[in-house]
Protein backbone atom coordinates (compact mmCIF):
# COMPACT_ATOMS: atom_id res chain seq x y z
CA UNK A 1 0.00 0.00 0.00
CA UNK A 2 1.46 3.36 -0.89
CA UNK A 3 1.80 6.05 1.72
CA UNK A 4 0.44 9.31 1.18
CA UNK A 5 3.00 12.26 1.33
CA UNK A 6 1.98 16.15 1.21
CA UNK A 7 3.17 18.14 -1.45
CA UNK A 8 5.26 20.39 1.40
CA UNK A 9 6.84 17.05 2.30
CA UNK A 10 8.02 16.33 -1.39
CA UNK A 11 9.25 19.79 -2.00
CA UNK A 12 11.09 19.74 1.50
CA UNK A 13 12.81 15.60 0.42
CA UNK A 14 13.77 17.19 -2.87
CA UNK A 15 15.06 20.71 -1.48
CA UNK A 16 17.21 18.47 1.08
CA UNK A 17 18.54 16.13 -1.74
CA UNK A 18 19.58 18.97 -3.71
CA UNK A 19 21.41 20.73 -1.10
CA UNK A 20 23.28 17.11 -0.28
CA UNK A 21 24.06 17.18 -3.86
CA UNK A 22 25.56 20.46 -3.60
CA UNK A 23 27.57 20.06 -0.10
CA UNK A 24 29.67 17.24 -2.36
CA UNK A 25 31.20 20.09 -4.53
CA UNK A 26 32.51 22.30 -1.57
CA UNK A 27 35.54 21.17 0.33
CA UNK A 28 36.43 22.15 4.17
CA UNK A 29 39.81 23.02 2.56
CA UNK A 30 38.61 25.89 0.71
CA UNK A 31 36.44 26.97 3.20
CA UNK A 32 39.21 27.74 6.05
CA UNK A 33 41.26 29.06 2.90
CA UNK A 34 38.48 31.60 2.32
CA UNK A 35 38.10 32.05 6.48
CA UNK A 36 42.01 32.77 6.22
CA UNK A 37 41.72 34.94 3.15
CA UNK A 38 38.61 37.51 4.56
CA UNK A 39 39.27 36.99 8.28
CA UNK A 40 42.99 36.28 8.57
CA UNK A 41 44.26 39.61 10.42
CA UNK A 42 40.86 39.59 12.94
CA UNK A 43 41.17 35.35 12.98
CA UNK A 44 43.91 35.57 15.18
CA UNK A 45 42.46 37.79 17.81
CA UNK A 46 40.03 36.15 19.28
CA UNK A 47 39.51 32.19 20.21
CA UNK A 48 40.45 30.97 16.33
CA UNK A 49 39.08 27.70 16.54
CA UNK A 50 35.52 29.41 18.05
CA UNK A 51 35.25 31.88 14.79
CA UNK A 52 36.38 28.78 12.39
CA UNK A 53 33.66 26.74 13.22
CA UNK A 54 30.95 29.47 12.60
CA UNK A 55 32.64 30.80 10.30
CA UNK A 56 32.48 27.27 8.59
CA UNK A 57 28.57 27.14 9.01
CA UNK A 58 27.64 30.52 7.58
CA UNK A 59 30.03 29.43 4.78
CA UNK A 60 27.57 26.65 3.93
CA UNK A 61 24.28 28.10 4.27
CA UNK A 62 25.33 31.18 1.89
CA UNK A 63 26.90 28.37 -0.07
CA UNK A 64 23.47 26.84 -0.23
CA UNK A 65 21.48 29.80 -0.55
CA UNK A 66 23.39 30.83 -3.85
CA UNK A 67 23.02 27.22 -5.11
CA UNK A 68 19.12 27.75 -4.36
CA UNK A 69 18.90 30.72 -6.50
CA UNK A 70 21.17 29.35 -9.31
CA UNK A 71 17.90 28.18 -10.85
CA UNK A 72 17.09 31.58 -11.52
CA UNK A 73 20.34 32.01 -13.05
CA UNK A 74 19.55 29.19 -15.60
CA UNK A 75 16.90 30.51 -16.69
CA UNK A 76 18.52 33.61 -17.94
CA UNK A 77 18.69 35.93 -15.29
CA UNK A 78 21.81 37.84 -14.35
CA UNK A 79 23.88 36.84 -10.82
CA UNK A 80 22.63 40.87 -9.52
CA UNK A 81 19.20 39.93 -10.48
CA UNK A 82 18.57 37.16 -8.81
CA UNK A 83 21.18 37.97 -6.08
CA UNK A 84 18.73 41.04 -5.10
CA UNK A 85 15.81 38.31 -4.72
CA UNK A 86 17.56 36.98 -1.65
CA UNK A 87 18.57 40.66 -0.48
CA UNK A 88 17.36 40.10 3.01
CA UNK A 89 18.10 36.50 3.67
CA UNK A 90 21.80 37.58 2.50
CA UNK A 91 21.81 40.70 4.46
CA UNK A 92 20.24 38.39 7.67
CA UNK A 93 23.27 35.95 7.38
CA UNK A 94 26.07 38.78 6.93
CA UNK A 95 24.21 40.43 10.16
CA UNK A 96 24.45 37.36 11.87
CA UNK A 97 28.04 36.24 11.12
CA UNK A 98 28.64 39.87 12.27
CA UNK A 99 27.48 39.82 15.08
CA UNK A 100 29.09 36.14 16.03
CA UNK A 101 32.53 37.53 15.41
CA UNK A 102 32.07 40.19 17.51
CA UNK A 103 30.61 38.32 20.25
CA UNK A 104 32.68 34.99 20.02
CA UNK A 105 35.77 36.64 18.69
CA UNK A 106 35.93 38.84 21.93
CA UNK A 107 36.93 41.67 20.04
CA UNK A 108 37.04 45.30 21.51
CA UNK A 109 37.30 48.49 19.73
CA UNK A 110 40.49 49.02 20.69
CA UNK A 111 41.63 46.06 19.01
CA UNK A 112 39.89 46.43 15.54
CA UNK A 113 37.52 48.72 13.61
CA UNK A 114 34.18 46.86 13.88
CA UNK A 115 33.52 48.73 10.08
CA UNK A 116 36.25 46.83 8.91
CA UNK A 117 34.38 43.46 9.85
CA UNK A 118 31.51 43.79 8.74
CA UNK A 119 32.81 44.80 5.54
CA UNK A 120 35.02 41.44 5.84
CA UNK A 121 31.74 39.54 6.94
CA UNK A 122 30.04 41.14 4.07
CA UNK A 123 32.31 40.03 1.56
CA UNK A 124 32.90 36.64 2.79
CA UNK A 125 28.87 35.79 2.69
CA UNK A 126 28.70 37.11 -1.14
CA UNK A 127 31.85 35.50 -2.28
CA UNK A 128 30.54 32.29 -0.75
CA UNK A 129 26.89 32.54 -2.19
CA UNK A 130 28.49 33.88 -5.27
CA UNK A 131 30.31 30.45 -5.85
CA UNK A 132 27.45 28.70 -4.80
CA UNK A 133 25.47 30.42 -7.92
CA UNK A 134 28.15 29.63 -10.24
CA UNK A 135 28.39 25.86 -9.05
CA UNK A 136 24.30 25.17 -9.25
CA UNK A 137 24.20 27.29 -12.29
CA UNK A 138 26.84 24.69 -14.05
CA UNK A 139 24.75 21.38 -12.50
CA UNK A 140 21.56 23.18 -13.84
CA UNK A 141 23.00 23.36 -17.05
CA UNK A 142 24.60 19.92 -17.13
CA UNK A 143 20.87 18.53 -15.89
CA UNK A 144 22.61 17.54 -12.75
CA UNK A 145 19.92 19.04 -10.42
Amino acid sequence: MNDIISLKQKRHQKELKYEKRMLRELSLTEIKSGIEGSFGSFAGKGKKEVIEDGCIDFAIEAFLLGAKYSRFGYYGESMQSANKRCQSEEKRLIDDLYDYFINWGNLTEKDISFGEVYFACEYYIQSWWKLGFTKGEKRYKLRLH
